[in-house]
Order: C-alpha cells, then sequence, then structure tokens
C-alpha cells in the first residue's frame, strides 16, 4: 500500500458523506493535497479535532485514484482554539488561508508552508495586531509568488523614489508621470508601514498610527486580489482599524 507522510496546515474541510470529510492541506514537501478523512465526524474520531482549519498536523496519507487518504494524523501546532474565539483573529486567519488556498499548486513550497504556519502561531498568540499579522503574510507570500510590491522605485519606469501614489495593476509605487488619473496618493509614512510589514520589523509596525496601518492594509488587499486574480471572500469580515 503506498504511503507518505508529511506535515500540513489544514486550509479548509468539506463534508462528505455521512461521517466523512475532504481536507485540503498546504504541506511542507508536497505542496497542497486534497485528501479523505473517514470518519472524523464522527464523536469517536481518533484524529477529527486535528483536522480543523488552522490546525498544523503530521499526516500519514496513502495514495488514492483521486483523493488521497488520511490514514494517522499527530498535532503539530493546536492553533485553532486560540484563534476561534477572537473575531479578530479568525477572520484573519480565514484570509490567510483562503489566499494559500488561492494560489496555483506550482506556487506552493517549503517556505510558504512554514510563513502560513509562522502567521497562524502568531495569531494564535496575540503576538501582534491581527490584520497586521495578516498583512504581513500576505505582503510576504506575494513576493514568494513572484510579486513583490515595487515600494522604493516606480514599478512602471523604475525612476527611485521616494513616490507617493500606489497602483496595484502597475505593481506598487509609481512616479507622478507614470500615474494614472485617480490612482491613490500614499503618505511617506504608510509606505515605511509597508516596507515595514514586508520585512517583519514588527517593533515600526506596532508603533505605528492607526491611520497608516488602516491605509496600508487596504493597499495590501488590493493588490493582492489583482495579482492572484481571485477575490479574497475573508477579507470583507477582517475589522478595520
Amino acid at each position: 500500500m503506498p504511503t507518505y507522510r508529511d506535515e500540513a496546515v489544514v486550509l479548509r474541510t468539506h463534508k462528505l458523506g455521512e461521517a466523512d470529510r475532504i481536507v485540503t492541506m498546504l504541506s511542507r514537501r508536497n505542496g497542497k493535497i486534497r485528501a479523505v478523512a473517514k470518519g472524523v465526524r464522527r464523536t469517536s474520531s481518533r484524529f477529527g479535532a486535528r483536522l480543523e482549519p488552522f490546525m498544523v498536523a503530521d499526516v500519514q496519507l496513502h495514495i488514492g485514484r483521486s483523493l488521497d487518504i488520511i490514514q494517522q494524523a499527530e498535532s503539530l501546532g493546536a492553533y485553532g482554539a486560540d484563534i476561534a474565539i477572537h473575531y479578530d483573529r479568525f477572520t484573519a486567519a480565514s484570509a490567510m488561508v483562503e489566499t494559500a488556498d488561492r494560489l496555483s499548486d506550482a506556487e506552493a513550497t517549503p517556505q510558504q508552508y512554514l510563513l502560513l504556519v509562522g502567521g497562524l502561531r502568531s495569531l494564535s498568540r496575540g503576538e501582534h495586531q491581527p490584520r497586521a499579522t495578516m498583512d504581513s503574510y500576505l505582503l510576504r507570500v506575494m513576493a514568494m509568488s513572484g510579486w513583490s510590491p515595487a515600494l522604493d522605485a516606480c514599478a512602471r519606469c523604475g525612476a527611485p523614489g521616494p513616490h507617493d501614489s500606489f497602483v496595484a495593476q502597475a505593481g506598487g509605487m509609481v512616479c507622478r508621470g507614470c500615474a494614472p488619473a485617480g490612482a491613490a496618493r500614499v503618505t511617506p509614512t504608510t509606505v515605511a508601514v509597508l516596507a515595514a510589514l514586508m520585512r517583519g520589523d514588527w517593533d515600526l509596525v506596532d508603533a505605528a498610527e492607526q491611520r497608516d496601518i488602516g491605509a496600508a492594509s487596504g493597499l495590501i488587499a488590493a493588490y493582492t486580489q489583482w495579482h492572484i486574480e481571485r477575490g479574497i471572500r475573508s477579507l470583507a469580515h477582517v475589522e478595520t482599524v
């Protein structure tokens, strides 16, 4: 019986039949996996709670014809409970796993797995504002997928900054000559927050004004959804700052 093991974070689940679930996971070594967890909706299930969204597990799977079958699951990170009891953490985590799910299979790498696990761990511990944690994840995962926003030079002509317009369709900050009519104007402090979120400078992010965090968050949401060419439904429920 061909089997394999991997570390994986649960992105979403769907009911299947009377007692089973289809579990979509982002794994460390095998990218995105869709597998059947048999009997996990029964109260007697040995590992049902380990296969809920935001949970990280060491899973053993049997290779199936269309969907693999989860045979074992051992908890590596029980983040779901501490996230689910806080609305702001839950909505931020939901947007993160939805983004991870919407990125193509070709873009799923070990680095993306580690980035998502680190973000969910931080959310579960309440280390930073949930929306800031989500925004930092979105910027970094976009960069890992080849869509790093231009912040220091014009995304269109390459002219060195600083610039004061952000155009998601162009790839980030643009100069006055390249900015289309109606382009969003961005303050230097908001650009500084964007850069800090990208590099993980939490001292700067945590000390930033709420208006700059909110402005940066709106730009990040627009940028992410434009480049993955799909709306992220969970973003509509994330609390604004």
